[in-house]
């Protein structure tokens, strides 16, 4: 039986060619079929299945002054880009505009003028700033998901599902600051109709999408994260909000179903708001899906029974 030799513990789960000659692995031993070549020059001890995995792997190409950028950028902040992420995906790899951007399998090379972007570490991984991730993808995007990107892009809360904790928080005057620095770039028109829809405090990105549906079907726009308070006592902060009208809107996630503790939060809230006149109207995933007929109409009468 052939056994391979082992790699040195020094090299770990990837490494490139001449990492694995520094450390006195021979080509044989780096070209043997055990090991993964995900990238030109790069090997791995194991398939890179993931996300992560394949970033790992492609970051082992990275020269000095290159960035993540685009959708990789967006991913790795974990700013809710509208696309999947899925095997086969490019990596995309910024430069400035002296030096030639890189051309392999699996990679795709951009330019960018280095003032358009601070450099920020993930890690050890080098990946422009989150509003530059975003601008630098939206030419892919519909103004619905630029919404949902500068909205989370604007959040402050914790909570936000898959945002990279410690991230920079942008201001609404900040992204317009960045958007007229950019000057012509692709989805430039998207990003502009987007920023005026964009409001701060969104906790996910299905209350911006909840948030747009209700405006865009004509009915007025609701508040993000109101908060109800009796005396010092926070009794609620809720989604969206009519105030005026005391109507709440709830969108209920996966989390707030397999979650117990939550669950029962979920409904000592709503008994509360109800006891003190609330209208209370929780919908899903579903009740976006379908159209978004039914609740829409909910609203509308839940409202014209406030206005009666």
């Amino acid at each position: 039986m052939h056994h391979r030799i082992p790699l040195p513990s020094t090299l770990g789960a990837a490494f490139t060619l001449h990492e694995a000659k520094v450390a006195g692995l021979g080509r044989a031993r780096a070209d043997a079929r055990d090991l993964h070549r995900p990238f030109r020059g790069v090997r791995s001890s194991g398939a890179p299945e993931t996300f992560a995995a394949v970033v790992a792997c492609g970051a082992q190409r990275l020269k000095p002054r290159q960035r993540f950028v685009g959708v990789t950028a967006a991913r790795l902040w974990g700013l809710p880009h509208p696309r999947r992420w899925a095997q086969g995906e490019p990596l995309e790899v910024v430069v400035p505009p002296d030096a030639t951007p890189p051309r392999s399998r699996g990679i795709r090379g951009r330019r960018l003028r280095e003032d358009r972007a601070s450099t920020w570490r993930i890690g050890s991984l080098p990946v422009v700033d989150p509003i530059a991730a975003v601008l630098s993808c939206a030419a892919d995007l519909d103004v619905a998901q630029a919404v949902i990107l500068l909205d989370a892009l604007l959040a402050d809360a914790d909570n936000y599902p898959e945002l990279r904790r410690g991230r920079p928080v942008a201001s609404p005057q900040e992204l317009g600051e960045r958007v007229s620095l950019w000057g012509r770039f692709p989805g430039r028109t998207t990003i502009l109709a987007a920023l005026p829809r964009a409001r701060a405090g969104v906790e996910s990105p299905k209350e911006t999408e909840t948030r747009l549906r209700l405006v865009d079907a004509g009915l007025p726009e609701p508040v993000v994260q109101h908060e109800v308070r009796e005396g010092r006592r926070l009794v609620a902060r809720i989604d969206l909000a009519y105030p005026q009208w005391k109507i709440a809107i709830e969108y209920e996630g996966d989390g707030h179903r397999t979650d117990a503790a939550q669950w029962r939060r979920d409904i000592q809230r709503q008994r509360e708001l109800e006891d003190r006149g609330w209208i209370v109207i929780r919908l899903t995933q579903l009740d976006l899906i379908d159209g978004s007929g039914a609740f829409l109409t909910r609203i509308r009468r839940a409202i014209a029974m406030r206005q009666a």
